[in-house]
């Protein structure tokens, strides 16, 4: 089944630096989005609930995005990747979250990217 693409966009207080970190490093990654995470060069293993997934960077560029896939999806267009949009005008930050669901799962996607962006929102004081 083909699947959706999803962007969600959020309002994040928080400086681009401080924000990159918590999305492209290990320690980063582990304090909001996974139990635990381990990126090593282009490898990336995530553990949520004692399930581990494995995967790789794609691609990245420092302060602006990060895109992962995990292995499950290799040879596919699917991926999810975190990036970061400042306004030219106010200066606002905001985290662009692109992933990919089934079209019976994209409302409990978007439920739980939510709940994770208020996780991460938590720890960066706002």
């Amino acid at each position: 089944m083909e699947k959706k693409k999803l962007e969600l966009e959020f309002t994040m207080n928080s400086s681009i630096k401080i924000l990159y970190q918590c999305l492209s490093t290990s320690s980063g990654l582990s304090e909001w989005f996974a139990d635990d995470v381990t990126i090593k060069k282009d490898y990336a293993k995530f553990v949520w609930d004692g399930q581990e997934e494995e995967g790789k960077v794609l691609a990245k560029k420092t302060d602006l995005f990060i895109r992962f896939q995990l292995d499950e999806y290799e040879g596919t267009d699917y991926f999810f990747e975190f990036a970061i949009k400042t306004d030219q005008l106010t200066g606002d930050v905001a985290l662009i979250i692109t992933d990919f669901a089934d079209e019976d799962e994209v409302e409990e996607q978007t439920m739980l990217w939510e709940s994770q962006v208020g996780e991460l929102r938590h720890i960066l004081g706002g």
